[in-house]
């Protein structure tokens, strides 16, 4: 399976990401632990993305691009992946499409676990991280809403809506039942 996962920060993405990766026998692949693995390794993208880190900055989606494209090659993402960061955009959705079809692959689908925002500030705030103070918080989801929005439209019939409010495991059972597992 090649899914996608969507969904606001706090919706436990990372969390259903790491049970359906075990569950389904592929790899999880976010662009944030992409990042720090290329950085890390000090791989030329590695490099290049570190400059605009430091600066402050976004990393340009070219650079997130051939990364992920790099990634998807590998031999253990070869039956399927959960990529989880990438796209965040829909031009990045795009470049997506066009990568999945130069390795005649496709998506099966994008999973979008839906919470209440209220839900996710308290779960947020659980965690006790020294960043997550309510404002914050409720800045990073209307950055979400303001960047995904538009993304939610592109893929329409392919989504999968997911009630991510609950427990862990109801929430996991929910996407395995979508899923037809």
């Amino acid at each position: 399976m090649r899914l996608v996962l969507l969904g606001p920060p706090g919706a436990g993405k990372g969390t259903q990401a790491a049970i359906l990766s075990e569950k389904l026998n592929i790899p999880h692949i976010s662009t944030g632990d992409l990042f720090r693995a290329n950085i890390g390794e000090g791989t030329p993208l590695g490099v290049e993305a570190k400059e605009y880190i430091d600066a402050g900055k976004l990393v340009p989606t070219e650079v997130t691009a051939r990364m992920v494209e790099e990634r998807l090659a590998e031999q253990d993402a070869e039956n399927g992946w959960l990529l989880d960061g990438f796209p965040r955009t829909v031009e990045q959705a795009e470049i997506l499409a066009e990568l999945l079809d130069r390795q005649g692959q496709k998506l099966d689908g994008v999973i979008n676990y839906q919470v209440d925002e209220d839900v996710v500030v308290e779960r947020m705030l659980a965690r006790g991280r020294a960043d997550d103070n309510e404002e914050t918080i409720r800045t990073r989801l209307q950055v979400y809403r303001d960047e995904t929005s538009p993304l939610i439209d592109h893929y329409g019939d392919a989504l999968i809506n997911i009630d991510a409010d609950g427990e862990v495991e109801e929430v996991n059972a929910r996407t395995m039942e979508r899923l037809g597992q």
